[in-house]
């Protein structure tokens, strides 16, 4: 009873995630589009920015005054995909650890 208990559970949790993952699915529009979707109705601007892969440029944008939090995926074509999306951001800057000293 209870493998099967734990195996009902498990296999509604992989249920779960996988709804999660196909609803966050990434939306890709026009740069400017994408851009002006996260500044008006989230009031994030850009953070960080770097390269991904050879080709695509990943961008981080997030609003202090909300925390909510998005990174962009923009492409050679020019399109820009949203990928993820979160709350509660935060700034940091983290030191190295001392070498031979693990974190």
């Amino acid at each position: 009873m209870t493998q099967q208990l734990f195996a009902l559970s498990f296999g509604l949790a992989a249920v779960l995630a996988a709804s999660q993952i196909a609803h966050s699915a990434p939306h890709c529009d026009t740069r400017e589009r994408v851009t002006a979707l996260l500044a008006e109705r989230y009031g994030e601007t850009r953070r960080a920015v770097g390269l991904a892969g050879q080709a695509a440029v990943m961008e981080l944008f997030a609003a202090e005054a909300t925390g909510t939090w998005s990174i962009t995926l923009t492409l050679p074509d020019g399109r820009m995909c949203l990928m993820a999306s979160g709350s509660d951001y935060e700034t940091l800057t983290e030191d190295l650890p001392a070498r031979g000293n693990p974190a």
